[in-house]
């Protein structure tokens, strides 16, 4: 608050912008690129890169599970509903 007039029309933006210069931001930056790595890399161990980037990008270090969580199995066809047809052609359901 020091400097900032409260009654001021742009003081809110002043105090904020003030708040920000206190963040050390290239320390930030430079986890956040070391999380990601590791991400990738553990990913990339476990067949899943692209979990393990996003993963580590949306969670940080606690996203360095996602990828050793199971893949998620595509949906059983209904019970006892007998032989499917084949797909058309030209779908995406081969």
């Amino acid at each position: 608050m020091q400097g900032v007039d409260p009654d001021d029309p742009g003081a809110a933006l002043r105090i904020f912008s003030n708040l920000m210069g206190l963040v050390p931001w290239w320390n930030l930056i430079a986890w956040q690129v070391f999380f990601v790595v590791v991400g990738a890399l553990l990913g990339w161990w476990r067949g899943r890169t692209t979990a393990g980037i996003v993963g580590a990008l949306l969670l940080g270090p606690f996203g360095w599970v996602v990828p050793f969580l199971p893949k998620r199995a595509p949906p059983a066809p209904p019970a006892g509903a007998g032989p499917q047809p084949p797909p058309l052609p030209g779908s995406k359901k081969r």
